[in-house]
């Protein structure tokens, strides 16, 4: 069968937003050394807080769109329950525990790195964080496919409310602490800064109210919501609709973040701060915050529309968006060497070559940089023979 007559089953939008969202989260954490230093938060100038603030917060959607994504294709569940795991284990699980490995020895001691594997991720390859609580979606869909098979629009429609609402819980336990920093622990039982019990919450519980239909789960259900019910309308509509929905997003994203900082150094720069302070800047960038959620929906509802698959979609997007998570995984390995090179070539803060015009370029230039380099070599690894699949995915 031909690529054309492939993508005719294909969702050519989800393949767009694959890509779309590869090269935000590669903004994402080229953004990252100019508000995080030493043990907690740096940011040297004024400007660098305003560049942090935008740059990061117009691209925090990108993770749910993957989760987005996954559910839109694969939720309510279309084969048995074995097939499903199975499939997953060879496009997701196994290249998975290929990269770990790999960071194991590329950053610090491989020994260390590699006993600490029986229990989490190497904490300086931080991105792995997103594939264990991808595989904890992937865990729930099974149990939910029959109901998602059943469920109705109203019904959906309630739920995906109740989510929306928690969504609103980083702010508000930020509003009634007692204290700008009240300590108590989070929804997996880790002690976390800027939170404070709500509904049945304590230190001897982490089950609250609202903890079952919180978090990611949310966005496997807009995933379903979009496939079952969700309507296409026109531009001129769409926009209308799309573009409130960002800009109340970015505002609360991006606010809340400036607001942090500037309260933080009380308004004069450079500002650095424990690793307790930086979790606090972080409050409205969180995944599943309100701010983020609005711009995932509005970004969704964008990419919906986006239909073309000329020349451009066959010979490049399509390869590339195939190669999309391979390219999540092994990232990291090009940033962090492209964001220091960059940074040594054209300075820091207003001191640098370009002026305040340094940190905007040198964010832009090391994802841009990150993104073809990354993307060629993954398509290039999904072609080696019978090994390609388990390497990048």
């Amino acid at each position: 069968m031909n690529i054309s007559m492939k993508n005719n089953e294909r969702e050519v939008w989800v393949d767009w937003m694959r890509v779309i969202a590869c090269f935000m989260v590669m903004v994402v954490h080229s953004t990252e050394p100019f508000y995080l230093g030493g043990d907690g938060g740096l940011i040297l100038t004024r400007a660098d807080m305003w560049w942090s603030a935008a740059f990061d917060s117009m691209v925090r959607m990108c993770v749910p769109l993957f989760v987005i994504a996954s559910s839109y294709l694969q939720f309510p569940l279309h084969y048995s329950t074995g097939e499903f795991f199975k499939r997953r284990a060879v496009r997701v699980l196994v290249p998975f525990v290929l990269w770990s490995v790999v960071y194991a020895f590329y950053w610090g001691d491989p020994a260390e790195n590699l006993r600490g594997l029986l229990l989490n991720f190497n904490y300086a390859a931080g991105h792995l964080w997103f594939v264990y609580m991808l595989l904890g979606v992937y865990l729930i869909m099974p149990l939910l496919s029959a109901w998602a098979r059943e469920v109705g629009k109203r019904e959906l429609q309630c739920y995906l409310g109740l989510w929306l609402f928690t969504t609103m819980l980083p702010m508000l336990r930020d509003w009634v602490a007692q204290e700008p920093l009240a300590l108590t622990y989070g929804a997996t039982g880790l002690p976390r800064q800027a939170l404070f019990p709500l509904w049945g919450e304590a230190s001897w519980n982490t089950y609250g109210t609202f903890y079952y239909v919180s978090g990611f789960v949310g966005y496997m259900l807009l995933g379903l919501y979009f496939r079952r019910f969700a309507s296409i309308d026109s531009w001129g509509r769409t926009l209308v609709k799309a573009v409130p929905l960002y800009l109340a997003g970015f505002a609360i994203t991006a606010g809340g973040f400036v607001h942090r900082v500037m309260a933080t150094g009380d308004g004069s720069f450079p500002v650095a701060a424990g690793l307790d302070k930086a979790v606090w800047w972080e409050t409205t960038w969180n995944f599943d915050s309100t701010g983020v959620a609005l711009m995932a929906i509005a970004t969704i509802m964008m990419l919906r529309k986006v239909t073309a698959q000329g020349r451009f979609y066959n010979t490049v997007l399509l390869r590339v968006s195939k190669a999309s998570y391979g390219m999540y995984l092994a990232h990291m390995v090009v940033l962090a060497t492209a964001s220091s090179m960059l940074r040594d070539a054209l300075g820091t803060g207003n001191e640098g070559m370009l002026g305040m015009w340094t940190t905007p370029i040198e964010i832009a230039g090391t994802a841009l940089c990150t993104f073809v380099i990354v993307a060629a070599a993954s398509m290039l690894m999904q072609r080696i023979p019978r090994v390609g699949k388990y390497i990048a995915g």
